[in-house]
């Protein structure tokens, strides 16, 4: 009888991490690989909290975005919570994720009617990249900051932040609120 009544209460808390990760945004595939609940009731559950169905299509599966100049800058600022999370603290695996997602999110949250830049899914997948060594971490040598860059990139390291690329900032809402303070 014990046994069963655990099952449940374990079965309570997947949901509960699965609500949780569902309000973040998480995508369905981060779902499935980190929470043992079946693919069916994740998507029930997803529809539930969410009013629609799962995003389709795969999960972002390249290095190079979290290399580029402002996802860059968010990136290293997430990982750097995440990892002073798991030195400081017993909070491991998807809950240090989450810990340090909602951390992310109070010190840059997103603007108005704009997506966040560095999502749930995409924090994950960092945590992954790093994990397997396809990334890592690397001080620049202008400011010692830590940010996360390519593991041969390690030698000379310069952030974006001490070196902005030329086109940094320069977005099409940038353009348009220039034109629109300009007249």
């Amino acid at each position: 009888m014990a046994r069963k009544q655990q099952s449940i209460l374990e079965e309570l808390k997947e949901i509960q991490l699965a609500s949780e990760l569902i309000t973040f945004g998480a995508r369905l595939q981060l779902l499935e690989m980190e929470i043992g609940l079946s693919r069916d009731r994740l998507i029930k559950l997803y529809k539930e909290l969410r009013g629609e169905s799962p995003p389709k299509g795969m999960l972002p599966f390249s290095v190079d975005w979290f290399l580029t100049w402002q996802p860059n800058i968010h990136s290293s600022l997430f990982i750097a919570i995440y990892r002073q999370l798991i030195a400081n603290t017993s909070v491991t695996g998807i809950e240090a994720n989450i810990k340090a997602y909602k951390l992310y999110l109070e010190q840059m949250p997103a603007e108005d009617d704009e997506e966040q830049v560095l999502s749930l899914t995409r924090a994950w997948t960092l945590i992954r990249f790093i994990n397997s060594s396809m990334l890592t971490v690397a001080t620049c040598e202008c400011c010692t900051g830590q940010f996360v860059s390519q593991p041969f990139d390690r030698i000379h390291y310069v952030c974006g932040l001490c070196h902005v690329p030329s086109r940094a900032g320069k977005t099409r809402k940038a353009s348009e609120e220039l034109l629109l303070f300009a007249s």
